[in-house]
């Protein structure tokens, strides 16, 4: 039953949001088909929402995040005239709890579907590297027994050999391992007895497995769930002084929300993590200013897309002179950076030309990401009219499929039949559509 007086509040978020009724309605129904659950509201619902009608209840958090994108800060329940929700506490979880209650639901088969329901969030308040730094909660002591390097050893190297399968194979299978991981080892090493140098060290390696964990959710399209996996990185890469891990994971973000298009919250992490590193060396440097080079052309900022690819160039010029780097950022990553700025910029055979070169340079082993980049290449192929140049791209796709479980690959195999559909009279076409309707299945 909803109130009788006027919501106020959410009239004044309104007003300040400029929209019209018909805007805030199709706002929250474009994220409940982003969230999975297409709604139909109209501009009298809104009108019945300013009049003090209370929405239901898992409409609301849809209603705040619409607010949140468009004034672009965080939204509360209370803000907008809400009643908090029924899960909200006043007691806020210490790092390792919180760590413990996202591993648990992720690791839940029956959670699965509310937590892809997680919507991505372009207010999430993100701590900066001071108020992270050194202000991890006091570890618990006790029962647990001492840990050493060699604890902190196995971490990392576990961390290590999730982050091939990941690779290789894609994160839907490796996710949920790296999820039971942080539960049941992870978590009581961070609880147990340490030295200072120690403990430092296990904070660190947990805050990689975090960013890990967080980077394989944003392949299974899990966004929320991803940013609460990276919000846990930043905050035990601060407590550790990990500034190389606090500074990907902020460039993470800021890739995950360039590829859904919110280009001025990519542009803020990518900026946040490049003033977060002043003394970052020449392969991270590239690897940030490639990440301010997409944001930037993405907002249309030509000049400075252009001035931070030059630089991201220069350094890997640096770093490929000190030393090669395998599976670390490297000059295929930094032509596919450059393939992205040319195509944001309107440059579209431009950036077929750099995607071309930076598959000749990438590893063959990283499976996934073969997928995801020939996918966008035979997009931009087909979008200049080169349709069996395309299918060629494609096919190299479907030889790769079979052997890879991961969520956007599947988008990217979806969005290829969509795309050559309407060219089956063409030979090529047809027989790369024939090909993958075999290379999918029903559960696929």
């Amino acid at each position: 039953m909803g109130i009788s007086e006027p919501n106020t509040a959410l009239e004044r978020l309104f007003r300040e949001t400029g929209w019209t009724l018909r805007q805030f309605a199709q706002e929250v129904n474009r994220l409940g088909t982003e969230r999975g659950t297409p709604l139909k509201y109209q501009q009298p619902s809104v009108h019945q929402w300013l009049g003090g009608h209370l929405p239901k209840e898992p409409v609301r958090p849809l209603i705040l995040e619409a607010l949140a994108r468009r004034l672009l800060r965080p939204i509360t329940h209370t803000e907008a005239g809400f009643p908090a929700p029924s899960e909200e506490s006043n007691s806020r979880p210490t790092t390792v709890e919180g760590l413990i209650d996202l591993g648990r639901q992720d690791m839940d088969p029956s959670r699965r579907s509310v937590l892809s329901a997680g919507l991505f969030s372009v207010a999430l308040t993100v701590p900066g590297w001071p108020d992270v730094v050194g202000r991890m909660e006091a570890v618990q002591t006790g029962k647990s027994a001492r840990i050493g390097m060699a604890e902190v050893d196995m971490v990392i190297a576990m961390t290590e050999r999730v982050s091939d399968l990941d690779d290789q194979f894609g994160g839907r299978h490796a996710r949920p391992m790296a999820a039971a991981f942080l539960v049941n080892t992870v978590a009581p090493y961070l609880r147990a007895d340490a030295s200072d140098e120690v403990r430092k060290a296990m904070m660190s390696a947990a805050s990689d497995l975090c960013y890990l964990t967080g980077y394989m959710a944003v392949d299974e399209g899990i966004h929320g769930l991803a940013q609460q996996y990276y919000l846990k990185a930043l905050e035990l890469a601060g407590a550790s002084e990990d500034h190389l891990t606090y500074c990907t994971t902020l460039r993470g973000m800021s890739v995950q929300a360039v590829d859904l298009r919110h280009g001025k919250v990519a542009m803020r992490l990518a900026d946040a993590a490049a003033s977060a590193s002043p003394q970052a060396g020449p392969r991270m440097r590239a690897f940030l200013a490639g990440q301010q080079a997409h944001a930037s052309a993405q907002l249309g900022e030509r000049a400075n897309a252009l001035m931070y690819l030059r630089e991201a160039e220069v350094a890997m010029e640096k770093a490929e002179s000190q030393a090669k780097t395998f599976g670390s950022y490297n000059p295929s990553s930094l032509t596919y950076h450059a393939g992205q700025v040319r195509y944001e910029l309107g440059d579209v055979r431009g950036s077929v030309q750099e995607l071309e070169e930076s598959d000749k340079l990438r590893h063959s082993s990283f499976k996934r990401n073969r997928i995801r980049y020939l996918s966008m290449l035979a997009e931009r192929q087909l979008e200049i009219g080169h349709l069996e140049s395309a299918c060629g791209t494609w096919g190299k796709v479907v030889d790769i499929y079979p052997h890879v479980q991961s969520g956007q690959c599947d988008q990217s195999i979806s969005r290829m039949q969509a795309r050559i559909r309407p060219y089956l009279k063409n030979q090529a076409a047809r027989n790369l559509y024939e090909r993958a309707r075999l290379a999918t299945t029903p559960s696929r």
